[in-house]
C-alpha cells in the first residue's frame, strides 16, 4: 500500500510523534510505501517529503491555520498528486495542519484513519481541564461557548475565542464525514468520543505500541527506590506525588523537566522529603534508571489516554503504580502488574506506594507479558485492519 501519514511535528518531541515514527518505521518495514506530511519544524528529522511542508506556524498565522489555510491546502495537495496515496493516516493535526487535510482526501475518495492522541475534537484545549487545572466536560455536548467564558486557552480572552471558533468549524458532524476511522488508544478514550456524539461504528480502541526490542534486558534485579519519569507539570499529579513521598522513608527518583521544577524541589526540601530530581535523560538512562526501579509511579490529574511511560516500564518488568483515571488502569492488572490509588488522594497514593514497596513482583513475568502485549507486530495485524476496513 502506499500511506501517507500525518502528524504536526516529525521529531520526537511526545507521545504522538514517536508514535506517528515508530510506525512509519514498521509499515516500512513490512515493505509498504510511506509518505509523511507534518510542519515544517527546525527540530524535524530530514525527510525527502520536506519539500511538501507547509512553513513553521508564525503567532499571526494562529488566525489563520486552525481553518485550513492556502498554503496547506497548495502543499497536501501537490502530496497527494505526486504520491497518490491508497490511505492517509492522521495523528495530531489541529491548529499548525488543521483537519481541512482529512477533507482534502476524502473528497478525493482516499480512505482517511486518524488515531487520537488527546482530546481536541471534544475539547477546545484538548486535556478536558478547566483553567488547566479542574477536569470538564462542559464541551462535550457540541457548545463550546463554554471556551470562552473560562478563557481555556491560555486564560486568553483572543486565544479562547479562536479556539471557540476552530472547534465550532471543525464540529463533529463535519470530522464524522470526512473521517472512515478513529483510532482510540484506550476504551476510556472510545467511550468519551461516543459520550460526545460521535458514532461508536467509526471507533476503533487499539492500544499503542513500542519497539519491544529497546526493552530487552538480561537483568531484572532491583534497587531501592522507585520512580516517575514525565514532564513535570500540575496535570501530571507530581506535585501530589512528592507530598506522598515525603511521609515515606523510600527513595523517589523523578526524571523529566518542566514548567513545575524549581517548585517541585523547594516543596521537597520544605517537607525534608526523600526526592531525587534528575533532569531530562536520555533513553539509555531511563531504561537502566526505570528497569531497576522497584516501580514506577504514574499520578496523572488529567484524563490520560494511554501513556507510553506505563507500557515502557512494564516492558521492562518494572510494576506500575497508577492513578485510576482516563485509560491507566486499562494498562494495570492489579497484583500482577502493579496497582492503582485514587488521582489526586495523597493519603491513598502514599498507602499504595507503601504496599507496593513490600509486594512480591516476578518481574521477568512482566516483561515478558507486557512484551507480547504491546509488541510491532501485533500492532501491525490490527493497523492494517483497520487500514482494509476488515
Amino acid at each position: 500500500m502506499r500511506i501517507l501519514l500525518s502528524n504536526k511535528f516529525y521529531y520526537r518531541r511526545g507521545g504522538d510523534c514517536i508514535y506517528m515514527l515508530n510506525l512509519e518505521q514498521l509499515l516500512k518495514a513490512h515493505g509498504h510505501e510511506v509518505a509523511v506530511f507534518a510542519m515544517d519544524y527546525p527540530d524535524n528529522e530530514e525527510t525527502p517529503w520536506k519539500k511538501y511542508f507547509p512553513s513553521n506556524m508564525s503567532k499571526l498565522m494562529a488566525f489563520t491555520r486552525p481553518f485550513g489555510s492556502h498554503e496547506v491546502k497548495n502543499k497536501f495537495g501537490k502530496l497527494l498528486d505526486d504520491f497518490r496515496p491508497d490511505l492517509v493516516h492522521l495523528n495530531n493535526i489541529h491548529t499548525q495542519l488543521s483537519p481541512v487535510i482529512a477533507e482534502l482526501a476524502h473528497r478525493r475518495g482516499i480512505r482517511t484513519v486518524w488515531t487520537l492522541h488527546d482530546y481536541k475534537l471534544l475539547c477546545p484545549r484538548y486535556d478536558c481541564l478547566r483553567n488547566g487545572k479542574e477536569i470538564c466536560e462542559l464541551c462535550f455536548n457540541g457548545d463550546k461557548s463554554q471556551c470562552k467564558t473560562y478563557r481555556c486557552m491560555k486564560g486568553s480572552r483572543l486565544a479562547s475565542e479562536i479556539g471557540y471558533r476552530e472547534a465550532m468549524t471543525w464540529n463533529r458532524k463535519r470530522l464524522e464525514e470526512c473521517t472512515d476511522l478513529f483510532v482510540c488508544p484506550s476504551r476510556f478514550m472510545a467511550e468519551k468520543m461516543a459520550q460526545g456524539g460521535f458514532r461508536k461504528d467509526k471507533l476503533k480502541v487499539l492500544c499503542n505500541f513500542i519497539d519491544i526490542e529497546k526493552c530487552r534486558k538480561d537483568n531484572y534485579a532491583k534497587n531501592d527506590y522507585y520512580c516517575y519519569v514525565g514532564r513535570l507539570s500540575h496535570e501530571k499529579g507530581v506535585g501530589t506525588l512528592v507530598e506522598a513521598a515525603a511521609r515515606l522513608p523510600y527513595k523517589l527518583k523523578i526524571i523529566g523537566g518542566g514548567p513545575l521544577l524549581e517548585q517541585l524541589k523547594i516543596k521537597n526540601e520544605e517537607l525534608k522529603g526523600n526526592v531525587e530530581f534528575l533532569g531530562f535523560r536520555q533513553w539509555s538512562d531511563i531504561k537502566d534508571i526505570v528497569g531497576k526501579a522497584r516501580f514506577t509511579v504514574i499520578p496523572s490529574e488529567w484524563y490520560e489516554n494511554n501513556p507510553l511511560s506505563a507500557i515502557e516500564a512494564e516492558c521492562l518488568g518494572t510494576p506500575v503504580l497508577g492513578a485510576r483515571i482516563g485509560g491507566i488502569p486499562e494498562l494495570i492488572n492489579e497484583g500482577m502488574n502493579g496497582m492503582t490509588f485514587e488521582s489526586e488522594n495523597i493519603s491513598d497514593l502514599a498507602e499504595k506506594i507503601k504496599t507496593m514497596y513490600n509486594a512480591d513482583f516476578d518481574y521477568k513475568s512482566i516483561a515478558d507479558t507486557s512484551m507480547k502485549r504491546y509488541n510491532a507486530e501485533n500492532y501491525y495485524g490490527e493497523i492494517m485492519r483497520c487500514y482494509l476496513d476488515r
